[in-house]
């Protein structure tokens, strides 16, 4: 199991996951259309800061009662396999019923994943109880909500899991915020906290120059030529950043 430091998780936390998404494609790891949720997975709280952590993953039914056991019988071993991730933990459900039949989580479920050191939720399901888990500073992902809990059960933990089109791996590196969610190659998680800030202040050039005060306090359209000058020093610095990381052949 690769361990990532805290220090690195607390960096990745820092940027949107735009932003993430962007210094990944420097690195020329994955294809620039994938490894990342689409919009079917949405964040239900949107104020709530980027979340960072370690795929727990497991499968959700609640078309039909469980073969053995209550609804709940399989949360305290989901609980208890937190311990073979890198930590912290974000639970990753892939909902078997299509369409969803019931929620995947509530108050109960989310409240006992965030006392034992969770940082948030994703389903490729439903939820309810947001009002009550929204009051838990519990970030949590889902592609719509509905009012009951069906038969829920979990039928497998720690498994490959699809949600959003995406083929999420127990222990997985992720990363969401309001505008979706973004796995993360362990491999390469450093140096994308590491360059962060250089490519945000890239992106802060073209920025700065369209609202640059010598143009905006005097209500004017800033000519063409400052957009484009600004777009060429940025794209140099991104160039070289690109350079520096990227694992591409030959880079």
């Amino acid at each position: 199991m690769s361990s990532i430091p805290r220090a690195v998780l607390d960096k990745l936390r820092t940027f949107d996951t735009p932003t993430i998404c962007n210094v990944i494609e420097l690195f020329e790891v994955r294809a620039h259309h994938s490894g990342y949720m689409d919009a079917r997975i949405k964040a239900c709280f949107a104020e709530m800061p980027p979340m960072v952590g370690f795929a727990a993953t497991a499968t959700f039914r609640a078309s039909a009662s469980p073969r053995e056991g209550d609804a709940y019988a399989s949360l305290e071993t989901q609980i208890e396999r937190f311990e073979e991730l890198s930590q912290p933990p974000i639970v990753v459900f892939q909902d078997l019923d299509d369409p969803p039949v019931a929620a995947t989580f509530g108050e109960v479920m989310c409240t006992a994943y965030q006392a034992f050191d969770a940082v948030g939720l994703i389903t490729s399901g439903a939820g309810r109880d947001l009002e009550q888990v929204r009051a838990l500073n519990f970030p949590v992902f889902t592609n719509g909500s509905i009012c009951s809990h069906g038969y829920n059960h979990i039928p497998q933990i720690h498994v490959p899991v699809r949600v959003g089109g995406v083929v999420v791996n127990p222990n997985d590196l992720l990363h969401g915020d309001l505008n979706g969610v973004t796995t993360i190659p362990h491999a390469i998680a450093a140096e994308v906290a590491d360059i962060g800030d250089e490519f945000v202040a890239a992106e802060g050039i073209v920025l700065g120059a369209l609202g640059s005060p010598d143009f905006a306090g005097r209500g004017e359209t800033p000519p063409i030529k400052e957009l484009r000058d600004s777009r060429a020093e940025a794209k140099a610095i991104m160039q070289k950043l690109r350079a520096r990381v990227s694992r591409a052949r030959g880079a």
